[in-house]
């Protein structure tokens, strides 16, 4: 179909910045697509992982959103097990902050089950925290305060076994 034109290694910077600068427009795609771009001369960027991940995550809350599966499989090409644990954690928060927003009768347990996913990886990367940073702690206490306002959000089965995710 069409064969890709190649960014120069030091458009690197300036790449990443338009992508971060596209996210904050609302425009996860566009944003993706430079990652994309970024990866392909330099595969080992975990500014342009990172920001992929986030980007893909973006589009869960449009009607062509991208899937879980889009952004899970970039996790493991992040450096840290920190970075895996916290990055793994957004995924599962705003999925479940997906279907919250759907306001679909039915949807409750299932956000739920992918807000309490995202706080275990978030307690797992609290743990693993290279340094004095509290990001983990913020997103679980985020993921804890939708929760608590949202009676419908509840567990699917008594003893928490979750329903069937993507």
């Amino acid at each position: 179909m069409f064969e890709l034109k190649p960014l120069s290694s030091d458009g690197v910077e300036a790449a990443l910045r338009k992508a971060v600068r596209y996210r904050l427009l609302n425009e996860p795609f566009e944003a993706g697509s430079i990652c994309l771009d970024i990866l392909e001369v330099d595969p080992e960027n975990q500014d342009a992982l990172t920001t992929l991940i986030l980007a893909r995550s973006d589009q869960f809350f449009s009607e062509s959103g991208a899937r879980v599966s889009d952004a899970r499989e970039l996790i493991p090409r992040l450096k840290g097990e920190y970075q895996r644990e916290y990055y793994a954690g957004i995924i599962c928060e705003r999925r479940g902050e997906a279907y919250l927003r759907t306001l679909r009768t039915g949807v409750g347990p299932i956000a739920y089950d992918w807000l309490r996913r995202a706080m275990e990886h978030y307690e797992k990367a609290e743990e693993l925290s290279p340094d004095v940073s509290d990001d983990a702690i913020l997103r679980w206490n985020t993921c804890a305060r939708m929760i608590m306002k949202h009676p419908e959000l509840e567990p699917s089965e008594p003893h928490g076994h979750p329903v069937m995710l993507e």
